[in-house]
């Protein structure tokens, strides 16, 4: 586990130290994602380090992938987007993880990257509550996807 890799920390914390946590999957550690702007915006991230999924041994990649899709049923189910957009990149983090964005008809910009409205907005501190969404409501919307997962019968570790 490189040291500097904040994921590979997160996955040897306990459950109950990792910030936002939506669900502790087998392979995979899901929290919600910082910008809640994407109501129900989520991260999965292996509990295993790799430079790339590829390098992850099959049983762990395989099994981040079945968690990955029990996430976004969840969120599906939760937030009813538009569309569910999944991103996987490890262009800052080299760690595998996947961005799972739901985009809603009333985003002005649902036919863009996600990314393009962060990078523009992230540095007006003005946005950023806006980006972040208030606690409250990002509290309800981890419980609401605990529920479904639960729900779904999502494993857990």
């Amino acid at each position: 586990m490189p040291q500097n890799c904040p994921f590979c920390v997160q996955a040897n914390s306990p459950a109950h130290a990792i910030k936002d946590l939506v669900w502790a999957f087998p392979h995979g550690i899901a929290v919600l994602g910082r910008w809640q702007f994407f109501r129900g915006y989520c991260v999965l991230f292996s509990r295993d380090h790799a430079h790339e999924p590829t390098d992850l041994p099959v049983k762990s990649r395989d099994g981040l992938m079945s968690d990955m899709w029990l996430l976004s049923r969840a969120i599906t189910e939760v937030t009813s987007p538009r569309k569910l957009n999944y991103e996987l990149l490890g262009n800052q983090v080299e760690h595998p993880h996947w961005h799972l964005f739901p985009r809603f008809i009333s985003d002005p910009e649902h036919l863009k990257p996600a990314w393009i409205r962060i990078d523009r907005e992230e540095g007006d501190p003005t946005s950023l509550p806006r980006l972040e969404g208030d606690p409250a409501e990002r509290s309800s919307t981890i419980s609401l996807l605990q529920a479904a997962l639960s729900r779904m019968g999502a494993p857990s570790a």
